[in-house]
Formats: C-alpha cells, structure tokens, sequence
C-alpha cells in the first residue's frame, strides 16, 4: 500500500479496507489529486484477493463538500478540452467505486454535497448519521450535477433527481433515507457498531459470490427480460462449477465452516 496525500487506506487482518477521504480543513473536498489518488487506491482495493469488504468515509465531521472551490475555480481558465478531461477523471473515478467487485459500504458521518452525495450513490449500503445533511446545490454555481447524475438518479429515482437538481435544496438524514439515498440512519454513536455489523454478515459470506452477485444485479437492471432468462440461467449453473459452490454445499451438508469462514 502506497501513501497518499489527500486520502487514506488502511487493510485490517479480516481484509476490511477503510478508504477516507482525508481532507478536513477543506471539509474533505474533491480536487484532481484527490481524484487521481482515489483511481489509484480503488486499483489497488481490486486487484487485493485479501480484501473482503471496503469501508468509506471521511476524516472530521464532514463526508464530503463535493468540489473543492479553488479547483473549480481553476477551470475557468482551461481550455474546454481540459476541462472535458478533467471531468472525465471524476466520470473515472465514481465507476471504478461503483463496480468494485467487494461490497462499499458508505460511512457517512456528516454532511454531503455535490459530489459528496455521488460517491454515496456508488456505495452498496450506505449508513448515516442522523444529524447530517444532504444537497445537490451546483445549479446555485451555475453548473450541473452532471458528472454523478447517472449514479444519483439511478440512486433515488427521476422524481427525487428533479425536485433535488432543481432548486439546491438542503434536506436531512431521514429524507435522504426515504427517498433511498441513504440505506439507514443512526444515531452517531451508534455508526461504527452498525457498519461492523454489516461487514461481518458480509464476511460470512463467499467473495467470489459476491462479486458474481454484484455483476448479476447490474446486468438484470439493465438487460430486458428474455436476456435475464438467459444471463441468469448461466449465472447459477457457472456458481454450481466453481470451487466456493462446492465448497459452501459441502460445509452445509456436513455442517462445518466454510473455507472463508476459517
């Protein structure tokens, strides 16, 4: 594992990868270096057949501000092919988040904006404190949520996007769960205890089944009827062939742990 500046990884001994966002002066703000090392760290998370499960969140009592103003700033005076690129980074970054092949699970333990609420729109589960907010607010800049659009309104649906995208508007954490943004709320001391809770239900779990599973979930949502038939068919006869479906038959039957248990 490499050091960053702007974020942090940390791998525990059960294969739990803590990802932070670690910029608390700045409200944990998203700036290109943040961005390219986010790309970087998520290869690494991938790549680690020892990594289970992958926590994020940010270090202070912000989530994530979204953009950091002083690199938007910047913009203005860049060509409008390295803007286009520079938000192709961003485009980068939230898909390598959003097919991680291990579970993201979100910790959001206070507020998020802008691109802050994109990246929970990538998270698995995502559990939030009570007392944080929530706003899509870059129509008061004069731009759009262009960039995180698809996994927002994906996220909580073309009704919710309108009236959010439209208007800037700050709501709370129990909105944010209504309308599905959020997948529970909790009080803040309660936060660390609800997630473990979450990642040792996963890490009961076989890993390739899961990855296998996240790529099942895409696929349906996204392919018509006749063709799930078939991608499904396929799907639980491959699982049936692999070693972790004989295996975790095999454990049950003879009731005993499973290989990944152990």
């Amino acid at each position: 594992m490499q050091n960053f500046e702007t974020i942090k990884l940390d791998v525990d001994g059960k294969g739990v990868a803590r990802l932070t966002l670690n910029r608390p002066e700045l409200h944990n703000a998203m700036n290109g270096r943040l961005i390219a090392e986010m790309q970087i760290a998520v290869a690494e998370i991938e790549s680690s057949s020892n990594i289970r499960v992958v926590i994020l969140s940010g270090t202070g009592q912000t989530f994530c501000a979204g953009g950091d103003l002083n690199w938007m700033k910047s913009n203005i005076s860049k060509t409008r092919a390295q803007r286009v690129e520079e938000t192709g980074e961003l485009a980068n970054m939230l898909a390598a988040l959003n097919n991680l092949s291990k579970p993201l699970i979100g910790r959001i333990q206070g507020l998020a904006y802008g691109g802050g609420v994109g990246m929970i729109s990538v998270c698995d589960i995502a559990i939030g404190v009570n007392s944080a907010t929530f706003g899509l607010t870059e129509v008061k800049l004069g731009l759009t949520p262009a960039t995180i659009s698809p996994y927002v309104v994906k996220r909580i649906g073309a009704t919710n996007a309108r009236r959010n995208f439209f208007n800037a508007r700050i709501f709370n954490a129990e909105e944010a769960q209504r309308i599905g943004l959020l997948t529970e709320t909790v009080e803040a001391e309660k936060l660390d205890e609800v997630i473990e809770k979450e990642v040792n239900m996963i890490l009961k779990c076989a890993p390739g089944a899961i990855a296998s599973t996240k790529k099942l979930i895409d696929y349906v949502d996204t392919h018509s009827a006749p063709d799930n038939r078939i991608y499904t068919a396929a799907n639980l006869a491959d699982a049936w062939e692999t070693e972790e479906g004989k295996e975790g038959i095999d454990a049950f039957l003879n009731k005993r742990k499973a290989n990944w248990l152990n």
